[in-house]
């Protein structure tokens, strides 16, 4: 490894940076998407008690937005269930923005990582074709090692780039689809809710 980190010249130290950074990505959001950590069982047991309950306290409130994606969308259905059914379809949807950015976060560094490795691979095959060209200048062919070493600059950092930017590429669309899919699962939850609010008197 520390050859091929050699061979590949500096260019390959912010590969490997990227391939760091979008693994830790990636772990971070297998972790934070499960859908036990969107739509947690205990609160999904608390439903029939919201259903009932006419208001929240501002810190039960912003205990439940803090709960998880789902809590903060119930919270808004409970916050808001005097209000007019425009101010509270809105306030809703609001929230519902809210989780999906909160679900969607750091996916843009990661979409990032997967455009910007394979230019600084090809970055890498530039350099190592001028220093090719370099070496033929200065030496011409007879520098078999110089040449090979410009060679393998080219090689490497172009295959270090690729081997990063395609599993990156493939996290970040299946993120992307896992966020839609969760986003699909709260309204689902918030319109349960809100049928539950109509259908139960308050306590």
């Amino acid at each position: 490894m520390a050859e091929m980190l050699a061979a590949g010249g500096w260019l390959m130290l912010p590969i490997a940076i990227c391939s760091v950074l979008g693994l830790a990505i990636v772990i971070e959001r297998v972790w934070a998407l499960r859908a036990q950590r969107i739509a947690p069982p205990p609160l999904l047991e608390q439903r029939e008690q919201l259903a009932r309950s006419p208001a929240l306290s501002n810190a039960d409130r912003q205990s439940l937005e803090a709960h998880s994606p789902l809590g903060r969308v119930w919270a808004a259905v409970v916050a808001t269930r005097a209000e007019s059914t425009d101010i509270r379809r809105e306030r809703i949807e609001e929230a519902g923005r809210q989780a999906g950015h909160d679900m969607a976060r750091y996916l843009n560094t990661l979409g990032t990582i997967a455009a910007i490795t394979p230019l600084l691979g090809l970055l890498g095959t530039v350099a190592g074709m001028i220093r090719i060209f370099a070496t033929m200048t200065e030496t011409g062919l007879g520098d078999a090692q110089a040449l090979a070493g410009g060679i393998g600059q080219a090689l490497v950092t172009t295959a270090a780039g690729l081997c990063v930017a395609i599993p990156a590429l493939v996290a970040y669309r299946y993120f992307n689809g896992l966020v839609e899919k969760r986003g699909l699962l709260l309204e689902q939850w918030a319109v349960r809710l809100i049928e539950d609010q109509r259908d139960t008197p308050h306590s």
